[in-house]
């Protein structure tokens, strides 16, 4: 069982976030460095951090986290390795390519780690072809300063192969989260949901998995522990309160377990990137009702140890987009005939200690030193479903 604090903090990031502040340099963004950072701030550190960039130097010079140059290869079992294409394809018109699977994740570094696990060779940030297909009518949505209108872009992609199948890599940044905070008027749609239906429109596939980190809800979860949800729920309770949807579910089909096993052996390979305190391997939760599901919440909440936010019971891991996924679904005639969240623990239950912004924080730096080795497991999970 684990119950972070700062006493963990240091000893397995080697600092503490709250009595020894990571240097400025060390942050992607600004504002989030400061001691009065907000916790939208926080947020956006946590989608914005990017390891492979000058901030992830300065974050390893001072912690003793690491980052992907120390990726061990992994050994697939034979005509299964993830295979990148040399030239990624291309749809028409700016479209993304057709594809039998399409994988999205969101943040800068769960990128680079889907990239190295994935599309070998290829990363998100530096190779990953930039995907703007209707992105001035889609923008047009979108709040000043969020990471797709930063970036001009609703994303970039790449693709490849998987035992045969062909696959979209998708680096999304269209976030919910990030994109507006406007509910939308009646009868309209919100940004993210327009990207989410217009790239499972143009790639077709039959299978759709959105994956990334997420907090761990209880004490059970460990960081690198991934959940594999055919059911996402939102907790609403902010912005998107008065939606219909608020605390709706969304329910698709069982995954195919048969090569969770050999996915549990291939975390094997990089497992000591976790977190040296670790009790155990990391497992994969197999999300088989609502209160085990991934948990999309429209706010910046995690789980404390005296459930500030209400998450206990609501489900394994909580996150902030999944659930898009699933009310897309329910209004599209598009053919998905199955689709998961598939989400590694990037940090695990906080203890209430001190102020929320100081077990916010907690939180964050946890991501920034374990963030990218947890998301390596879940992108390991996306290759177990693909190949089977």
């Amino acid at each position: 069982m684990t119950t972070a604090n700062r006493a963990w903090a240091k000893r397995n990031l080697g600092f503490d976030p709250i009595d020894t502040p990571a240097p400025a340099g060390s942050f992607a963004n600004a504002r989030a460095a400061r001691p009065a950072a907000d916790l939208e701030d926080i947020q956006r550190e946590i989608i914005d951090f990017d390891s492979e960039g000058p901030e992830g130097a300065a974050f390893f010079a001072f912690s003793a986290a690491t980052g992907l140059s120390r990726f061990t290869e992994i050994p697939w079992p034979s005509g299964l390795a993830p295979q990148a294409d040399a030239n990624a394809r291309k749809g028409s018109s700016g479209a993304l390519p057709d594809a039998d699977a399409l994988v999205v994740t969101w943040t800068v570094d769960e990128g680079h780690a889907l990239s190295r696990v994935l599309t070998p060779g290829k990363d998100s940030r530096n190779d990953y072809l930039p995907y703007k297909h209707n992105f001035a009518k889609i923008s047009k949505k979108m709040r000043k300063g969020c990471p797709a209108i930063n970036a001009k872009r609703l994303g970039a992609y790449w693709t490849g192969k998987i035992g045969g199948k062909r696959v979209v890599y998708f680096k999304s940044d269209s976030h919910l989260s990030q994109d507006t905070k406007e509910p939308p008027k009646e009868g309209a749609t919100l940004p993210n949901e327009d990207v989410w239906r217009q790239i499972i429109e143009e790639v077709r596939p039959r299978i759709v998995i959105t994956t990334g980190t997420a907090g761990g809800i209880g004490p059970d979860c460990e960081v690198g522990d991934v959940v594999v949800s055919p059911i996402v729920r939102f907790d609403c309770l902010k912005w998107l309160r008065e939606e219909p949807y608020a605390t709706q579910s969304f329910r698709s089909g069982p995954p195919d377990t048969a090569l969770f096993a050999k996915a549990r052996q291939l975390f094997k390979a990089n497992a000591e990137r976790l977190p040296p305190e670790n009790k155990r391997a990391p497992k994969i939760i197999r999300a088989a009702s609502v209160p085990r599901s991934v948990l999309t919440t429209d706010f910046f909440g995690f789980d404390t140890s005296n459930d500030h936010y209400r998450l206990q019971g609501l489900g394994s891991a909580c996150e902030m987009g999944d659930a898009v996924l699933g009310l897309v679904r329910s209004r599209t005639t598009a053919n998905v005939p199955i689709w998961f969240a598939v989400r590694n623990v990037s940090d695990p239950q906080i203890k209430a200690q001190g102020t929320l912004r100081d077990q916010a924080e907690l939180a964050a730096q946890i991501y920034k030193g374990f963030g990218r080795w947890s998301s390596v497991c879940s992108a390991i999970v996306c290759w177990a479903l693909i190949a089977a």
